[in-house]
């Protein structure tokens, strides 16, 4: 079974109209369905997919995730954008949540690491394209930099295209 892509995630959420809310405004996503206090299936911003992302509600009781600190589990979700330009307005977004834990050059890829009201860790993130993908970029990629994201546009453009040949068809 040769897997293509990822199609949707679900989690398990405390209160369904809180995530929800998070996901609209810092993220862009946008209802799809809506089961009210329950759940709620979301499509991200630039997709034609049914649904991306799915919430659960399981109650305000219910405790924070051990998942790679006492149990096995998800660490997070990447969600990957076009431009480095839409990565920047994310960050200001999550910057403005307060939900941004981090940011990291990995070489080809410039991530951004953040955590929805849960604690919910997710990174969203934006992959050089092949054809910049050098044996020197290569030989970068396993050392883990702060990111200077305003260097990066700098660097590649803020309408460069990414993940072209890598994540999407050239």
């Amino acid at each position: 079974m040769p897997v293509q892509r990822l199609n949707h995630a679900v989690l398990y959420v405390r209160d369904v109209e809180r995530s929800f809310a998070f996901y609209r405004d810092v993220l862009g996503f946008r209802a799809k369905v809506e089961i009210p206090g329950r759940a709620v299936f979301l499509q991200a911003e630039g997709s034609t997919n049914d649904h991306d992302l799915g919430l659960f509600a399981i109650g305000a009781d219910a405790g924070p995730s051990q998942a790679g600190r006492g149990t096995v589990g998800l660490y997070h979700l990447a969600w990957e954008v076009d431009t480095l330009a839409e990565l920047a307005r994310i960050r200001g977004a999550l910057l403005e949540a307060g939900a941004l834990v981090g940011a990291s050059d990995h070489a080809t890829t410039k991530a951004l690491y953040a955590a929805d009201p849960d604690g919910i860790e997710f990174e969203v993130s934006w992959l050089l394209p092949a054809d910049l993908i050098t044996p020197e970029v290569s030989a970068q990629g396993a050392t883990t930099r702060p990111l200077d994201l305003d260097r990066e546009i700098e660097r590649y453009g803020a309408q460069t295209r990414g993940g072209v040949g890598v994540s999407v068809p050239a």
